[in-house]
């Protein structure tokens, strides 16, 4: 903080100062808030891991805020200026800031359908050890758990702050643009991150489907609401809206696919009965102010690709799902969004436009791949919309690829562009466009029932009657790797093959996926959840 008074250098752990050093940043920048940040503004400080965001709605919750961060990386502080309408959000790595920085100067971020405005800040770092932000640590401590995969410490006391305004342990679970269906086991994979998972109660009212989920304590409820309310369970569909129920006690009497009592596993499947008995149903109806919005709820998505929220797809796996809670998340209304990845790290000796396409078309329909000409380990690839790309980079980042590790981001570009005619670039640009390869542009088609993470099990299918588990074992050794177990399923038209490793069954997806087979049989390969 150049400028500050000596007497409150030497004191900025004190909350004022802190508060006092962080609104220099807006002064020092001409940070009006009722001013227009040119594009060019955002780049005007030098790169940070902490990013300074402006006109922010005023009924913003820190769930949102960090919730923008959250597909680019590790959130690691908040710091919420709500009468300022702003907040300052510190990043786990300055490379994590700057993909966020360029993507979002590519696209403007909205929150509650505004738009709002992020730029780097001139702080190279975030001091909140204070009880000024007392509720947005909370939250951070709850999400960050969640990203880490282990469970939220109640032990600070600003967490126990927050958390001893828990009502009860039953939450109240509606689910907003629900292209994919939500399942028990989906459901109970999510929030037993933050606690035991005692009982789920599933049904349908007011045309929404809905679920009670009560935990074993009520401050694991309460981390889990602050942690997964406006969140999505699938990229850019089925958004969580959450709220205490005003029941303190579910009463499950069957476990079925409707309701499940965890603690009892000895009760009926009771199909065809409903899952709610009269005094339960009495007690919802009642309970109206969960009816209407809950605060710090993100605005529904629109429903971007055409797909009709009744079409009967299969949900992706309750691992990928978990992953999705977990941060991997869709940003808020970004459906509509450019849907240009770039890809680096690359083994340029290997890879081509073509392999790229078949890799990153198992989760969207790429359309043009360009291997940079002066940067030949890099390439950006160009998917149908922005969910895909969300999708894409949530999978694929991280992969080993031809020996590689391969890091995929958001592109701040719009579209690939083609090369100019004439010029020859080496077939390192290519259109895919009217490719008879991509898999998801019939609505309702299985491929989107079949979306799952690398994994060393392939699933094969189109399989002629003639070909042999021989044959098939020699062809995918060939392609380099060891095949470690091999099944053939519904009548020798399908076969799940294991290879020893992840990236050895990458290799192999990028090279036999549409393999001819002759008699007009073209081998489709995808990655399955199944092991053998």
């Amino acid at each position: 903080c150049d400028g500050v008074a000596p007497e409150w250098r030497s004191g900025l752990r004190t909350a004022d100062a802190i508060y006092s050093c962080m609104m220099l940043d807006f002064t020092a920048n001409g940070n009006d808030s009722s001013k227009k940040l040119r594009v060019e503004d955002r780049m005007e400080s030098p790169p940070s891991r902490v990013l300074h965001i402006r006109k922010l709605p005023s009924e913003v919750s820190e769930t949102e805020v960090i919730a923008l961060g959250l597909p680019f990386g590790k959130v690691t502080n908040i710091l919420m200026l709500k009468g300022k309408n702003q907040a300052f959000l510190e990043l786990g790595t300055e490379e994590a800031a700057v993909t966020m920085v360029n993507y979002y100067t590519a696209v403007t971020p909205q929150v509650r359908n505004v738009p709002v405005f992020i730029q780097f800040s001139n702080h190279k770092e975030l001091k909140t050890d204070s009880a000024l932000n007392q509720r947005a640590q909370a939250v951070l401590q709850a999400v960050s758990a969640v990203q880490e995969g282990g469970s939220p410490n109640s032990d600070t006391s600003a967490l126990d702050s927050v958390l001893a305004q828990a009502p009860s342990p039953v939450l109240r679970i509606i689910i907003d643009n629900m292209f994919y269906p939500v399942t028990l086991d989906v459901l109970q994979q999510i929030f037993s991150k933050f606690g035991t998972v005692m009982k789920i109660i599933t049904f349908t009212k007011n045309n929404q489907f809905q679920a009670l989920l009560q935990f074993s304590e009520p401050v694991n409820a309460q981390q889990a609401r602050l942690s997964l309310d406006g969140q999505n369970i699938y990229n850019s569909c089925c958004t969580l809206r959450i709220d205490f129920s005003k029941l303190v006690n579910l009463n499950v009497k069957y476990n079925n696919d409707k309701s499940r009592d965890y603690t009892r596993p000895e009760l009926p499947a009771g199909d065809g009965q409903p899952s709610l008995d009269p005094a339960m149903a009495a007690a919802l109806n009642k309970d109206s102010s969960l009816l209407g919005t809950p605060s710090g709820m993100v605005a529904p998505y629109s429903s971007g690709g055409g797909f009709q929220s009744s079409l009967s797809y299969s949900p992706l796996s309750a691992a990928a799902a978990a992953a999705a809670a977990a941060g991997r998340v869709a940003l808020s209304g970004h459906s509509g969004c450019s849907g240009v990845l770039l890809v680096s790290n690359l083994n340029e000796e290997m890879v081509t436009p073509q392999s790229l396409f078949t890799l990153f078309g198992v989760y969207g329909d790429a359309q043009r791949v360009k291997i940079l000409y002066n940067k030949k380990d890099s390439a950006l690839i160009q998917m149908s919309d922005g969910n895909q790309a969300q999708l894409a980079m949530s999978h694929l980042n991280g992969q080993k690829m031809y020996g590689k590790i391969i890091r995929v981001t958001l592109s701040k570009h719009q579209t690939v562009q083609l090369p100019r005619e004439g010029l020859d670039d080496q077939g390192l640009t290519k259109d895919f466009t009217n490719s008879p390869l991509h898999r998801f542009k019939k609505p309702g088609s299985k491929n989107f029932q079949n979306i799952f993470p690398p994994s060393a099990t392939l699933h094969l299918s189109n399989v002629p009657e003639d070909v042999t588990e021989e044959d098939l074992r020699q062809l995918f050794s060939n392609a380099g790797g060891t095949v470690k177990a091999f099944k053939f399923f519904q009548g020798h038209k399908m076969a799940l093959l294991q290879m020893s490793t992840v990236e050895e069954a990458i290799q192999a997806l990028m090279d036999l996926h549409n393999y001819d087979m002759g008699s007009n049989h073209h081998l489709k390969v995808s990655f399955s959840k199944s092991t053998i």
